[in-house]
């Protein structure tokens, strides 16, 4: 029997950032499925923050060369990659210099958040997309961690609904305590628009705060995990409210166990998306 694929595509990954709960979910959660004997390939962003001498980054050459077009823009697409030894596991960079170059993740020194951070989610989540078509992999499971991955249900559920790689792919999304005030750009709707998409897919990002596009994720996931304990109380209430399949909050000593399990149950039910 083929071991199933679990696609990880995770805001922050400990040792490449300083560490974080985010982080150390990232780095030990996807180790742990590998053991479980799951197939298992992660991605994340190449923030300019990250050493790459010392965590020996180098770019996969047959994997880069794309140009994504976004709000007319052609960005090359920079794929680089790293090894973690111990856990025999590779980590996939998405890298562009406009998005990436940077020297900071997701808010300059003041603390202010990147007016492009709407531009660096598309190009971020695409450029995963992208690099999986590449490299022929079909995943059975998505698990997006973070807001900065909130938008491949979206992708997954409109774009490749079609395409025979993706058609029978479960997406899972984890709501983080990693809320930013405000909103992203105003205009982040019509840069997200594809031809797969209708106003209804869209209507969340017309008004894309923190809240929203949570709720978007929510909709287009077939399985929504409560990564933190403390989360947005407004996006609690409306996973709740949606009936999705739901792993409450884990603590560090079982949760893969729990993840493991929960990925299991994904895989087994039907998807059930808000029409």
């Amino acid at each position: 029997m083929e071991k199933p694929k679990v696609l990880f595509v995770h805001q922050e990954i400990t040792p490449y950032l300083k560490e974080s709960h985010m982080g150390t979910i990232g780095r030990y959660l996807p180790q742990g499925i590998q053991e479980k004997g799951k197939e298992i390939r992660t991605f994340m962003p190449r923030y300019g923050c990250i050493n790459e001498r010392r965590n020996q980054l180098h770019e996969v050459i047959r994997l880069s060369g794309m140009n994504l077009i976004i709000n007319d823009t052609d960005y090359p697409l920079i794929i680089k990659v790293a090894s973690i030894q111990s856990a025999r596991m590779q980590i996939y960079f998405i890298d562009n210099e406009d998005f990436f170059r940077r020297k900071a993740m997701l808010k300059d020194k003041d603390g202010n958040y990147f007016e492009d951070n709407d531009e660096r989610a598309i190009f971020f989540s695409r450029g995963v997309i992208e690099t999986v078509k590449k490299l022929g992999w079909s995943p059975d499971i998505v698990h997006c961690s973070g807001w900065f991955s909130s938008l491949l249900p979206l992708y997954f559920k409109t774009v490749l609904k079609e395409n025979p790689m993706f058609s029978d792919t479960k997406v899972v999304f984890s709501i983080f305590d990693d809320e930013f005030p405000g909103q992203l750009d105003e205009d982040m709707f019509k840069k997200l628009r594809t031809k797969e998409m209708n106003e209804e897919d869209l209507e969340f990002y017309k008004e894309p705060t923190y809240a929203n596009i949570c709720k978007a994720a929510v909709n287009f996931s077939d399985g929504v995990i409560f990564s933190s304990e403390n989360i947005n109380q407004d996006v609690e209430k409306y996973v709740r409210d949606s009936g999705k399949q739901l792993l409450e909050y884990q603590s560090m000593d079982d949760y893969i166990d729990a993840h493991n399990d929960f990925y299991d149950e994904v895989l087994l039910s039907e998807s059930v998306l808000n029409e």
